[in-house]
């Protein structure tokens, strides 16, 4: 797909390329009618100039921008993303970064990042979170020559990203409910467009039939990464007697433990459940729940080392680093009296 230039922003807008140019980098002596027609072209046709003669001029801001694919209500709901933020944070202060923080109300507002990231020239680089492996922004950013990593899986091989060891986190999942003699081991899964979601969902089946315990259709149903969805979602499987349950995400776990609550049903006696992320509130929940523990911070100052690699050499071929995952067993697989025989 070519690339649309600055000539044709200047000549849908009526203006001279100079002009056109004075307004996509910010610079006075514009009239506001005129600078308003050339900023309403961008916005229609979601130009963005090219980072790279930038960087290769060595104007640096110093400033790495976050931008976090949730809506603002979910990023601030959701622990993961605190510990996120809180880990990008501390590697930017420890390498004498600025940290600018892109939230978002609506879909539509993703759309318009690279507009508005690169008419305002404001960051060196981007670390992001995926929604899903293909999403094309992510192109547009790469195809405008932003250095960018990904914090979780992408199809694109050129991105580097950052991401938990899900296929061994999940199989670890599979392997502890199994442990415990369960047969209806059941799943509410992220959604499958999900890179990660997708690995942990493969991971998960792969563990269960080599042990001859093959996942049932009936037991897996698919959520978003939320506790409405997958209590929602939980509903609809206990109606299907499981005697386990894989929740891809601690938030959505506690979901779980709400459905269960309300069905009458005694975890884990009647149900085990295991989550995915060992974020505070999973020691805080009743049971405290068996979780597959990711380091989530060091997810963030991972993404900010590769990203300034990317700012210093945007050649080089992409890294991509895993970091690994544990289990944490807590009482909602095993009760209290179990874990202090095993001890």
């Amino acid at each position: 797909m070519a690339r649309l230039t600055l000539e044709r922003v200047a000549e849908l807008a009526g203006v001279s390329r100079s002009t056109a140019s004075r307004v996509i980098n910010g610079q006075d002596g514009v009239r506001p009618e005129i600078r308003k027609r050339v900023l309403d072209v961008v916005e229609l046709t979601g130009f963005v100039p090219h980072a790279a003669a930038r960087t290769l001029a060595g104007q640096r801001s110093r400033i790495l921008g976050l931008a976090i694919r949730q809506t603002t209500a979910q990023v601030f709901s959701d622990p993961y993303f605190a510990a996120l933020v809180q880990g990008v944070s501390r590697a930017c202060n420890d390498r004498d970064q600025t940290l600018s923080l892109f939230l978002f109300e609506s879909t539509h507002d993703h759309d318009l990042l690279p507009s508005r990231l690169l008419r305002t020239k404001l960051v060196d680089g981007l670390v992001i979170t995926a929604t899903y492996a293909d999403d094309p922004l992510l192109w547009q950013l790469t195809e405008a020559g932003v250095p960018l990593v990904v914090v979780g899986e992408v199809s694109n091989p050129d991105i580097p990203t950052v991401d938990a060891d899900n296929h061994g986190g999940a199989a670890l999942a599979a392997e502890h409910l199994l442990s415990l003699g369960r047969q209806r081991i059941g799943t509410v899964t992220g959604p499958m467009r999900s890179g990660a979601a997708a690995t942990r969902f493969r991971a998960f089946e792969r563990a269960l039939a080599a042990a001859g315990q093959p996942l049932q259709p009936d037991l897996v149903v698919e959520a978003d990464f939320t506790d409405d969805a997958a209590h929602d979602a939980a509903k609809r499987l206990l109606a299907r007697g499981p005697d386990a349950i894989f929740a891809f995400s601690d938030r959505m776990a506690l979901g779980v433990l709400r459905a269960l609550g309300e069905a009458g049903l005694s975890v884990p006696d009647d149900v085990a459940l295991v989550g995915f992320d060992d974020l505070p509130p999973a020691r805080l929940a009743r049971p405290p729940l068996t979780t597959i523990r990711q380091e989530v911070e060091q997810a963030g100052t991972e993404a900010v080392a590769l990203l300034l690699e990317r700012i210093q050499d945007p050649s080089a071929p992409a890294r991509r680093v895993e970091l690994p995952t544990s289990l944490v067993v807590r009482e909602s697989s095993v009760p209290r009296r179990a874990q202090e025989v095993s001890a």
